[in-house]
């Protein structure tokens, strides 16, 4: 018997009820993760040989070694695991939304005594209101600024609110009501929190007019300082309202568009957020190789599976524009995902010719020029990876590169850092920090054997392409016997040894070597050019690396001098 009609077999115990099933490699990774209302049915299928199997499809399936399930009790909920696991294990033949940062939000919490605003990425549904998506965390903070200078709400944290026991500078220069120290009654504050948020929700003209009629009577009263907050606080009012494109008059609810561009190379996917007649912000997920515009690809199952994620942390509008129709049962399914994970309900549309409607085709229009730009940039890093195999004689390309650095003070707290880039780019997710416990003086043998041996025992990771150490033949060649300890020396290694400065003190120029990278059993460096785009990866990875360290090694020691101080 065959590997697939052992699949095939196994897929006959499948129970016919919801679920989620995930299907593994050899090496027991989760390659692909998917949903269904009926968990033997879904599965079958795709073992069954089909003429309309996509490309994608009958890439995986060549793959599978096994497949498990989970049950859940609806079809809702194996939608919101799915969009959970994905999120987790991140499968090779998944669409995933590899942003590091969520959109930011701006939140009010509503059920606090006093509430205040603050800048989250990530929208749950436990009675807060929250406004966005916006494209940036400093208009976040902006605005946040603007409202409590406007309608003199705290900015500090719920522990600071507790303790004071005189109001602070905020309250001093006239920034704040001081809700601490009781200054100001509770329904007072609540009121002026309400005002905050309805200015959010409708911005009005009338308040500009009212806030010009204030500062042109400080100004004849010859209070100046007084006109000059009113004058700053009517420029912010202006700066936010001129930051968003006026796109529909009406100004009525929230609505999200989204469009695509791409071919085989892959897809880009863009969002126009649309706010009471204003848009917001807009952003964009590239998505490479994914293959949906093959044949046979349905266009509703990785839309359908995007929008499962994307709306997992962001804010849920009351109407979604869509490029395709999905149908009417697919979106009374994510409508009954979306109200069971914030409580709404969104209204679904789509427009069969995008040219037609304005909004339709700006999105368009900025997912075919974003599509181009993200492809030339994936394009000069694949080169860049492609001269790294090249030069230091990988067996496959680098896709993924990881980089440690060991680092201490004065032979004290001595910590290390894992920066790990995929595809040329930063995968911040799999930063790891280290605090080193088995290493009492400085070591750099006995640190780096620590630091390897933690990470590599975590196999739910994919193994490197490409090990980059921060130093020369010395910092090599203990990670070269490292491994060869560990029964891991088929990972290849590269060590970074810092360019130093020629010449005497005193000239007029300072002339220095190349960065050089060393290989083992390799006498002589291997250089690249300066301007290669390989040079650039490489120098950017080590540097990562040595500022994420550092960074961590003043954590520690800033905390460790104020613990000394409050005792």
């Amino acid at each position: 018997m065959n590997l697939l009609d052992e699949l095939k077999d196994l897929v006959k115990t499948f129970p016919s009820t919801p679920g989620v099933y995930l299907m593994k490699n050899e090496n027991g990774k989760i390659i692909y993760v998917g949903k269904a209302k009926n968990l033997k049915s879904r599965v079958r299928s795709y073992l069954v040989k089909s003429s309309d199997h996509s490309l994608k499809t009958k890439f995986l399936v060549s793959r599978i070694k096994n497949i498990e399930y989970l049950l859940t009790e609806t079809e809702v909920e194996a939608f919101l695991l799915e969009a959970s696991l994905i999120k987790k294990h991140q499968p090779r033949y998944n669409i995933r939304l590899k942003d590091d940062k969520s959109y930011p939000y701006l939140k009010c919490r509503l059920k606090h005594d006093f509430p205040n605003f603050e800048l989250t990425r990530r929208v749950k549904n436990d009675g807060s209101v929250y406004f966005g998506p916006y494209t940036s965390g400093y208009s976040v903070r902006e605005t946040i600024d603007f409202l409590n200078k406007t309608y003199l709400l705290r900015d500090c944290t719920d522990s600071f609110l507790k303790s004071r026991k005189r109001a602070c500078m905020s309250h001093q220069v006239g920034k704040c009501s001081a809700p601490c120290v009781d200054l100001i009654s509770k329904r007072k504050y609540q009121n002026a929190a309400k005002k905050a948020i309805e200015f959010l929700k409708a911005p009005d003209d009338d308040l500009l007019e009212k806030m010009t009629k204030k500062m042109e009577k400080a100004s004849k009263d010859e209070r100046f300082e007084v006109a000059a907050e009113h004058r700053d606080r009517i420029k912010a009012i202006q700066s936010i309202w001129e930051k968003q494109y006026v796109v529909d008059e009406l100004k009525e609810g929230s609505k999200d568009v989204f469009s695509y561009y791409g071919d085989e190379r892959g897809t880009l996917i863009e969002s126009l957020h649309i706010r009471n007649g204003r848009m917001i912000g807009n952003r964009n997920y590239f998505i490479p190789k994914l293959d949906v515009f093959a044949e046979h690809e349905d266009p509703k199952e990785w839309l359908t599976s995007f929008l499962n994620q994307y709306y997992s942390e962001n804010l849920v509008p009351q109407a979604i524009v869509l490029p395709n129709d999905l149908g009417q049962d697919l979106y009374h399914l994510l409508s009954d995902v979306f109200e069971q994970k914030q409580g709404t309900r969104p209204i679904f549309s789509f427009i069969t010719n995008g040219m037609e409607d304005h909004l339709m085709a700006m999105a368009y229009k900025n997912a075919k020029s974003h599509f181009k730009n993200k492809l030339s940039t994936a394009e000069n890093k694949k080169k860049g990876l492609e001269e790294i195999q090249r030069k230091l004689k990988l067996p496959a390309l680098p896709i993924r590169i990881e980089c440690y650095d060991i680092s201490h003070f004065q032979g004290q707290e001595t910590v290390a850092s894992q920066v790990v880039f995929e595809e040329g780019i930063p995968k911040k997710s799999d930063y790891r920090k280290y605090k080193l416990i088995t290493v009492a003086k400085p070591d750099d043998y006995l640190s780096m054997k620590e630091v390897l041996e933690r990470r590599l025992k975590h196999t739910e990771y994919d193994d490197p392409q490409l090990i980059l150490i921060d130093g020369g033949k010395g910092q090599l060649n203990i990670v070269v016997q490292v491994l060869k300890e560990m029964g891991r020396e088929s990972l290849p290694v590269v060590g970074l040894a810092k360019s130093r400065a020629l010449g005497e003190f005193d000239d007029t120029t300072v002339e220095k070597t190349q960065e050089r990278f060393y290989l083992p059993n390799r006498q002589n460096p291997v250089v690249f050019r300066e301007a290669s785009e390989a040079y650039q990866i490489l120098i950017q990875l080590r540097d990562e690396a040595h500022r994420f360290a550092i960074t961590f090694q003043r954590q520690l020691r800033d905390k460790k001098f104020f613990e000394g101080t409050e005792k």
